[in-house]
């Protein structure tokens, strides 16, 4: 399904984790994401993707901090999944830190939003209704 209000786009965040491969196989334990490669010895890097969702988690740079140790989130990143309703019931049974219950926007996703290891936020989301952004309020740049 199309969406008018969340267009959906390829973009390769990059994550800092302070154990990259802890990282890696929590987000796949987790939320399903699945390793596409790794490099360093020890592990520097990993690329991973869920679906169409790529994101590449690399160590922490010296003097760096991620959001569980500062004690507040620096970003969300928002996933599109096929199925949001079985993603939030895998992600809750496996203990993840649900900070935002499962329920569908104004703008018509159905999503919810989870803290992962290292207090990173992230939303998972499906589309359950095509919205025009001027429906629930929003104004729309005319040369877009």
């Amino acid at each position: 399904m199309r969406n008018r209000s969340v267009p959906v786009d390829t973009l390769l965040p990059h994550i800092g984790y302070q154990n990259v491969a802890e990282a890696c196989e929590w987000l796949g334990r987790v939320f399903g994401f699945k390793e596409a490669y790794r490099y360093g010895q020890p592990v520097a890097g990993v690329q991973m993707n869920l679906g169409q969702a790529y994101v590449m988690l690399r160590n922490m740079r010296q003097g760096c901090m991620g959001p569980a140790r500062l004690g507040y989130g620096t970003q969300n990143l928002t996933v599109f999944v096929e199925d949001v309703d079985a993603h939030y019931a895998k992600a809750r049974a496996a203990g993840a830190r649900i900070v935002e219950e499962l329920h569908e926007t104004e703008y018509g996703e159905r999503q919810y939003g989870v803290e992962d290891l290292n207090g990173h936020l992230w939303l998972f989301s499906q589309h359950a209704r095509d919205v025009s952004p001027e429906e629930w309020g929003a104004t729309t740049n005319p040369s877009r």
